[in-house]
Protein backbone atom coordinates (compact mmCIF):
# COMPACT_ATOMS: atom_id res chain seq x y z
CA UNK A 1 0.00 0.00 0.00
CA UNK A 2 1.09 3.73 -0.93
CA UNK A 3 0.35 7.05 0.05
CA UNK A 4 0.99 10.41 -0.65
CA UNK A 5 2.95 12.80 1.94
CA UNK A 6 2.61 16.56 2.10
CA UNK A 7 4.07 18.72 4.81
CA UNK A 8 2.01 21.13 6.51
CA UNK A 9 4.11 23.93 5.33
CA UNK A 10 3.93 22.64 1.67
CA UNK A 11 -0.02 22.34 1.96
CA UNK A 12 0.08 26.21 2.66
CA UNK A 13 2.18 27.23 0.03
CA UNK A 14 -0.04 25.47 -2.26
CA UNK A 15 -3.13 27.40 -0.87
CA UNK A 16 -1.12 30.50 -0.75
CA UNK A 17 0.15 29.71 -4.59
CA UNK A 18 -3.72 29.12 -5.30
CA UNK A 19 -5.00 31.73 -4.09
CA UNK A 20 -2.75 34.27 -5.78
CA UNK A 21 -2.02 32.80 -9.14
CA UNK A 22 -5.67 30.69 -10.01
CA UNK A 23 -8.29 31.82 -12.51
CA UNK A 24 -10.94 30.22 -11.40
CA UNK A 25 -12.24 26.90 -11.54
CA UNK A 26 -8.55 25.41 -11.61
CA UNK A 27 -7.61 22.44 -9.33
CA UNK A 28 -4.34 22.48 -7.90
CA UNK A 29 -2.87 19.00 -7.46
CA UNK A 30 1.00 19.46 -5.42
CA UNK A 31 3.54 17.08 -6.67
CA UNK A 32 4.76 15.66 -3.53
CA UNK A 33 6.53 12.67 -2.57
CA UNK A 34 5.32 8.71 -1.71
CA UNK A 35 5.55 5.92 0.67
CA UNK A 36 5.11 3.24 1.42
CA UNK A 37 2.86 1.59 4.78
CA UNK A 38 5.27 -0.86 5.42
CA UNK A 39 8.14 1.92 5.29
CA UNK A 40 6.40 3.99 7.85
CA UNK A 41 6.39 0.76 10.15
CA UNK A 42 10.19 0.09 9.90
CA UNK A 43 10.54 3.81 10.76
CA UNK A 44 8.92 3.94 13.49
CA UNK A 45 9.76 0.55 15.22
CA UNK A 46 12.25 -1.11 13.34
CA UNK A 47 12.56 -3.94 15.95
CA UNK A 48 9.26 -4.34 16.04
CA UNK A 49 7.80 -7.94 14.19
CA UNK A 50 5.29 -6.78 11.36
CA UNK A 51 3.31 -8.52 9.86
CA UNK A 52 0.58 -7.89 7.57
CA UNK A 53 -3.16 -7.96 8.33
CA UNK A 54 -4.77 -7.13 4.70
CA UNK A 55 -6.53 -5.25 2.97
CA UNK A 56 -9.39 -3.76 5.48
CA UNK A 57 -13.08 -3.06 4.24
CA UNK A 58 -13.18 -0.06 1.84
CA UNK A 59 -9.55 0.81 2.38
CA UNK A 60 -7.46 1.83 -1.27
CA UNK A 61 -4.44 0.19 -1.96
CA UNK A 62 -2.73 3.14 -3.61
CA UNK A 63 -4.11 6.85 -3.42
CA UNK A 64 -5.25 8.55 -6.80
CA UNK A 65 -5.34 12.57 -6.92
CA UNK A 66 -5.24 12.76 -11.36
CA UNK A 67 -7.19 10.06 -13.29
CA UNK A 68 -6.53 9.36 -16.48
CA UNK A 69 -10.13 10.82 -17.67
CA UNK A 70 -8.40 13.91 -15.95
CA UNK A 71 -5.49 13.85 -18.50
CA UNK A 72 -7.19 15.92 -20.59
CA UNK A 73 -7.56 19.01 -18.88
CA UNK A 74 -4.67 18.23 -16.88
CA UNK A 75 -1.94 20.95 -17.37
CA UNK A 76 1.91 20.34 -15.37
CA UNK A 77 2.95 23.95 -13.95
CA UNK A 78 6.14 22.99 -12.64
CA UNK A 79 5.61 22.69 -9.12
CA UNK A 80 2.09 21.50 -9.51
CA UNK A 81 -0.68 20.07 -11.95
CA UNK A 82 -3.52 21.97 -12.23
CA UNK A 83 -7.02 20.36 -13.75
CA UNK A 84 -8.97 23.13 -15.66
CA UNK A 85 -12.58 23.15 -15.86
CA UNK A 86 -14.12 21.30 -18.56
CA UNK A 87 -15.20 24.82 -20.13
CA UNK A 88 -13.08 28.00 -18.62
CA UNK A 89 -14.38 31.04 -18.42
CA UNK A 90 -11.20 33.08 -19.14
CA UNK A 91 -8.81 32.20 -22.61
CA UNK A 92 -7.36 29.13 -22.24
CA UNK A 93 -4.91 29.64 -24.88
CA UNK A 94 -3.57 32.97 -22.14
CA UNK A 95 -3.71 30.70 -19.16
CA UNK A 96 -1.53 28.45 -21.03
CA UNK A 97 1.07 30.68 -22.23
CA UNK A 98 0.67 33.03 -18.72
CA UNK A 99 1.52 29.76 -16.50
CA UNK A 100 3.59 28.04 -19.54
CA UNK A 101 1.76 25.45 -18.62
CA UNK A 102 2.03 21.98 -20.51
CA UNK A 103 -0.81 19.89 -21.12
CA UNK A 104 0.14 15.77 -19.66
CA UNK A 105 0.17 13.01 -21.79
CA UNK A 106 -3.37 11.77 -22.55
CA UNK A 107 -4.25 8.51 -20.17
CA UNK A 108 -1.75 10.04 -17.61
CA UNK A 109 -2.64 9.61 -13.96
CA UNK A 110 -1.42 10.61 -10.37
CA UNK A 111 -1.09 7.82 -8.18
CA UNK A 112 0.65 7.10 -5.50
CA UNK A 113 2.42 3.93 -6.54
CA UNK A 114 3.45 5.50 -9.71
CA UNK A 115 5.02 8.70 -8.60
CA UNK A 116 8.94 9.30 -9.26
CA UNK A 117 9.31 10.81 -6.06
CA UNK A 118 10.22 8.53 -2.87
CA UNK A 119 9.75 8.93 0.90
CA UNK A 120 12.69 6.16 2.40
CA UNK A 121 12.65 4.55 5.73
CA UNK A 122 15.74 7.22 6.71
CA UNK A 123 14.16 9.86 5.21
CA UNK A 124 10.42 9.14 7.03
CA UNK A 125 12.12 8.85 10.64
CA UNK A 126 13.67 12.01 9.91
CA UNK A 127 10.53 13.35 9.37
CA UNK A 128 8.42 12.31 12.60
CA UNK A 129 11.68 12.97 14.34
CA UNK A 130 11.66 16.33 13.19
CA UNK A 131 8.01 16.37 13.72
CA UNK A 132 8.35 14.99 17.51
CA UNK A 133 11.70 16.56 18.31
CA UNK A 134 11.83 20.15 16.03
CA UNK A 135 15.15 21.53 18.43
CA UNK A 136 16.72 17.84 17.97
CA UNK A 137 19.58 17.34 15.00
CA UNK A 138 19.76 14.20 13.47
Amino acid sequence: MTRFNISLQAGVDMVLHALETAWGGELFVPKIPSYKITDVAQAIGPECEHREVGIRPGEKIHEEMITASDSYSTYDLGKYYVILPQVPVWDLEKYISYFNATLVPKGFHYTSDNNPEWETVDSLRALITEHLYPDFKI
